[in-house]
């Protein structure tokens, strides 16, 4: 269920919010503000910070840089942002992976996802797409799960962030078949190999995964969400198309390390959340199918710790031991 606050929000950043000139006495000066991208270049993430650092860049009139520091499931980008000074001028753009999935997944972190970090607002949420090479033999859900159980342990399914591996973990559980999962730094290198024929499905975030199976490229065999996404209305859902009740999706927020001063923090949630309602973010999100939502940082807390239980609960429940 989603917070009751994201009504109001997606309210707020459709009307858009005035910022006064005098916020930016102090904050951001001449410096340029470098958002850190825990995954590669041209994943969702990658590409709403670009969208997000052009309207920051716009409204500020100041540099807005992308850093992507991929790897070890977003940790190596989040444990940067944790040790970065708390000036409000290194921003992490991340997800639930490092935020409320990892903890689940790693019985050690670099990083501490609360105490480690100061949120400042909540950016989109999404849903997945389950893709295939289109040579093939599944043409559908049914039939990859009869060709799993066919051939247990054999086929693959690539992951470069929490959200896609558990995802497609939870797949395995729910219907009831056994892959081998490949980790990967983020999840266009998933693509490219998919592409390529050297792992058999993934479970790719609408940005990364959707634009492939448009082009024939990939070939769609469900979404995530409840729904079908309007982007891809022949597309059934996971839920309908052979494992019932099946549904995963994930988050975007951005964070600041702990201890960046409360105006700082103020003004960069404004210039963010304004940033949502500009032309390059809201193409972002109507292209990816992608819904436009921010928070308060308190409300980032609250929603961070609800979402840290439950990821932990489906992380359990799919049988994922911490490595």
């Amino acid at each position: 269920m989603m917070p009751n606050f994201i009504n109001a929000t997606l309210l707020a950043c459709a009307l858009g919010l005035g910022i006064s000139p005098a916020a930016y006495a102090k904050y951001p000066d001449d410096r340029p503000i470098t958002f850190v991208v825990p995954f590669g270049a041209g994943s969702a993430t990658d590409q709403l910070a670009r969208a997000l650092g052009q309207g920051v860049s716009e409204q500020s009139g100041q540099t807005v840089v992308i850093e992507n520091k991929a790897g070890a499931s977003a940790m190596i980008g989040a444990t940067d942002v944790a040790r970065a000074g708390p000036d409000g001028y290194r921003v992490l753009i991340t997800t639930n992976t490092s935020q409320a999935a990892n903890p689940h997944l790693y019985k050690q972190l670099n990083y501490d996802p609360v105490s480690d970090f100061q949120p400042v607002t909540l950016l989109g949420m999404g849903g997945q797409i389950m893709v295939v090479n289109p040579k093939s033999p599944a043409k559908n859900v049914e039939d990859f799960i009869k060709l799993a159980k066919e051939n247990p342990g054999k086929l693959t399914f690539g992951s470069g962030s929490s959200s896609s591996r558990v995802a497609g973990e939870l797949f395995q559980q729910m219907a009831g078949v056994e892959l081998l999962h490949v980790p990967y730094k983020s999840n266009p290198l998933v693509i490219t190999d998919l592409l390529g024929g050297q792992i058999d499905m993934m479970m790719a975030d609408m940005a990364t995964g959707l634009p492939q199976a448009t082009s024939g490229k990939l070939r769609a065999l469900g979404v995530t969400t409840p729904q079908r996404s309007p982007l891809a209305p022949d597309v059934p859902t996971i839920a309908e198309a052979g494992v019932p009740d099946y549904q995963m999706g994930y988050w975007f927020g951005a964070y600041v390390p702990a201890g960046t001063p409360r105006d700082v923090v103020s003004t960069l949630h404004d210039l963010l959340v304004n940033a949502t309602a500009r032309p390059a973010a809201v193409q972002f999100y109507t292209q990816t199918g992608t819904q436009p939502v921010t928070s308060t940082p308190e409300e980032l807390a609250e929603f961070q710790k609800q979402e840290t239980e439950k990821w932990g609960e489906i992380i359990k429940k799919a049988g994922i031991e911490p490595a």
